[in-house]
């Protein structure tokens, strides 16, 4: 009953906070076209559902069909919503940032990430990016392709040496977040990456978890490996300090030293909160997007031995060029053209991210329709991706559509644009080419359920195959 209680009041006073808002609303006549869904809780459910399914286009694309293939709006999370979905409105959106948009998070993400708005603003995301070009930028991790190649390499022939079949989502999970571990926060320890990898995993189905805070619900668990992971963070944090006082640690080691020791134009500097949340974000971008990117391209080149057979052929070619022990290079990473294309469709079949969130910090009008200050954008990706209209046959796997001047300009968007563009695209570029490169060099597969076609995200941890080691 008490349970009972304390939902009522919050539903209640959310009642209050939107029945104002659609009130307010509701007196500007150019509002885009579109509906609201259920009181209080408006299309989360339908917007939530989509996205466990692994198919959150299908919110956008049934939606677009109703009222508007460029923007309509919708009711989300307690707040009214105009979701842009044509090229068109990602380049306006991606152009006007921090002019009449900014990058907002609904408030249970504040639950996740307790600093997220704070470390949101303008001025602490000028601080935070000032610390990417010591590590994230292009010249350093240029230098890094070595330390990425040699722990593929590694990862796959211990992981893969006499077995017959595989689950495919921990091979490429404990690659990439040892690897973020190794290179974010100097983690090199297999026992002590392994006591972070589980809360992880907790946190990320959290997020894409219905946001319920109660005992026993997945939101609650990601709550507390939140917690856990951040504690640690804290601990990591307080001794690189010491040892950073002492000279035990370099100052350009990882992107924790960096962090540490950026400071804005005034001589402040980031605080241990902030650079919790950051480091945390940091590690989710680096080691679950590139995990599910790594999982599908694994699928597809199971399901399609003709484009296996091809990044084969591509990446036998640059194994051959090298010296015996040679570690690749940047400029290996640059002839990776068509492994990348076969990347980049299956980026365009299976988002990165589902989407994310703006808010309007200015009255604009956008093809006639009046978008009011304090209303949020959401867009997502999968709105042009799967688009018949950029994308011909839209669900068919076709690296081809790369090819040459490749798609159209914002239509293909997996890592945004703008000044909000993912920071770590090119680390994520590098991360899956050179582990393509020897994945394909260790043996070729086989789905070990043939006839499962259509895996998802969601479903990707089920996904196991059958191993062929080349003959040498």
């Amino acid at each position: 009953m008490l349970i009972l209680f304390v939902i009522y009041v919050f539903l209640f006073r959310k009642f209050l906070v939107y029945k104002q808002k659609r009130q307010d609303a509701s007196n500007d006549i150019n509002l885009p076209p579109g509906s609201t869904g259920w009181p209080i809780i408006g299309e989360s459910f339908e917007l939530v559902n989509s996205i466990r399914k692994g198919v959150p286009e299908k919110f956008i694309s049934d939606r677009a069909r109703a009222y508007s293939s460029e923007i309509f709006k919708t009711s989300l999370f307690f707040q009214p919503v105009a979701v842009f979905c044509s090229p068109a409105g990602h380049k306006f959106l991606f152009s006007n940032e921090n002019k009449l948009v900014r990058v907002w998070w609904p408030s249970f993400v504040e639950k996740l990430f307790p600093s997220i708005q704070l470390t949101s603003g303008e001025e602490e995301r000028k601080k935070f990016r000032t610390s990417l070009p010591g590590f994230l930028k292009l010249e350093a991790l240029q230098r890094n392709v070595g330390v990425m190649d040699s722990a593929a390499k590694e990862h796959l022939e211990t992981r893969l040496h006499n077995m017959k079949e595989v689950m495919v989502s921990p091979l490429v999970t404990n690659f990439t977040f040892s690897l973020a571990c190794r290179l974010f926060l100097s983690i090199n320890d297999p026992a002590r990456v392994a006591k972070f990898l589980e809360p992880f995993s907790k946190l990320v189905d959290g997020i894409m978890s219905v946001p319920i805070d109660l005992p026993g619900t997945t939101f609650n668990g990601a709550i507390k490996a939140s917690k856990f992971i951040r504690e640690e963070i804290h601990s990591i944090i307080k001794q690189r300090k010491i040892d950073l006082a002492d000279n035990k640690a370099s100052p350009t080691q990882d992107i924790l030293s960096i962090m540490l020791l950026s400071s804005d134009e005034n001589g402040e500097f980031t605080s241990d909160l902030s650079i919790v949340d950051r480091i945390l974000s940091l590690l989710i971008g680096g080691h679950q997007t590139s995990s599910n990117a790594l999982t599908a391209i694994v699928k597809y080149l199971a399901e399609f031995p003709h484009f296996y057979n091809e990044v084969l052929r591509e990446q036998t070619e640059i194994a051959n060029s090298k010296a015996p022990g040679e570690l690749l290079t940047w400029a290996d990473i640059q002839k990776m053209k068509y492994s990348w294309n076969v990347a980049s469709e299956t980026m365009r079949l299976e988002p990165l991210v589902p989407g994310s969130f703006k808010e309007v910090v200015a009255d604009f009008t956008y093809l006639g329709y009046s978008v009011p200050k304090g209303w949020k954008i959401y867009w997502t990706s999968g709105s042009t991706h799967k688009n018949p209209q950029y994308f011909p046959d839209p669900e068919k796997f076709d690296p081809s559509r790369f090819e040459g001047e490749g798609p159209v300009p914002y239509t293909f968007v997996p890592f945004g644009g703008g000044p909000r563009m993912c920071p770590g695209r090119e680390y994520a570029r590098i991360l899956i080419l050179v582990f393509m490169h020897h994945m394909v060099r260790n043996c070729k597969w086989e789905k070990s359920l043939p006839d499962e076609k259509n895996l998802q995200p969601v479903q990707a941890k089920e996904l196991q195959i059958r191993l062929h080691p080349h003959k040498c």
